[in-house]
């Protein structure tokens, strides 16, 4: 009944963990259509004549050097935290293997004792 229990909540778990990746990875996606490629595409036009002069170099370079890479580092920190939760999901693993490794020596050592 325990190892029932157990197992299910190590699957339990693994589910939420892999739900949470899963939407990460949808948000990261959000981030770069709706955030990302727009601010690029802008910036290209501009550089494409759209708008021309010491403003439009400005903005230029204030996308350039500041909102492409700070949007840039928010999808850095989301797929890094994704790997994170592939980590601790590896992690989780592999520690529910060795305890079920260290319970089945324990039976396998006293189980003619009861």
């Amino acid at each position: 009944m325990f190892d029932f229990v157990t197992q299910a909540l190590i699957r339990f778990a693994r589910q939420m963990v892999q739900s949470v990746m899963s939407g990460l990875m949808q948000q990261l996606n959000i981030v770069e259509e709706q955030a990302l490629n727009p601010l690029k595409t802008i910036v290209q036009s501009v550089v494409g004549g759209v708008w021309r002069g010491k403003g439009a170099d400005a903005f230029v370079e204030e996308v350039s050097s500041l909102a492409i890479p700070g949007v840039g580092q928010v999808m850095d920190q989301v797929r890094t935290f994704h790997g994170n939760l592939q980590r601790a999901t590896e992690i989780m693993d592999q520690a529910d293997a060795d305890a079920n490794r260290l319970v089945q020596g324990i039976a396998d050592t006293f189980g003619n004792v009861f």
